[in-house]
């Protein structure tokens, strides 16, 4: 016996929490400063983790046009990860912006 058939979204529609996420996370990386000065031996993590969120992000929006909308959630959510733990380790600065980011304490 085969499993119920539920009525999905079509696979070329982004669901409202893609692309809610897909949006916090295209404006935090807006908002996001290096949180090091240029010199300092932490700036190649600075650079290092707005890279992968970056990346997370191009990967993210690929998948969306694809069509693979769980690979896109997932990957928006590593890409904002990303950010928020660049945020909350003091690589980044999130400009006190308690809404995108999980600040530190």
């Amino acid at each position: 016996m085969s499993a119920p058939s539920r009525d999905l979204p079509s696979s070329a529609e982004p669901t409202p929490l893609l692309e809610r996420y897909l949006r916090l996370t295209r404006e935090a990386l807006e908002i996001v400063r290096p949180g090091v000065p240029e010199r300092s031996f932490l700036r190649g993590g600075t650079d290092d983790v707005l890279a992968m969120a970056r990346a997370y992000l191009a990967d993210a929006v690929h998948f969306s046009a694809a069509g693979d909308r769980e690979r896109a959630l997932a990957a928006v959510s590593y890409a904002h990860g990303w950010l928020d733990a660049g945020v909350r380790l003091g690589l980044l600065d999130g400009r006190d912006d308690g809404t995108r980011f999980t600040l530190f304490r």
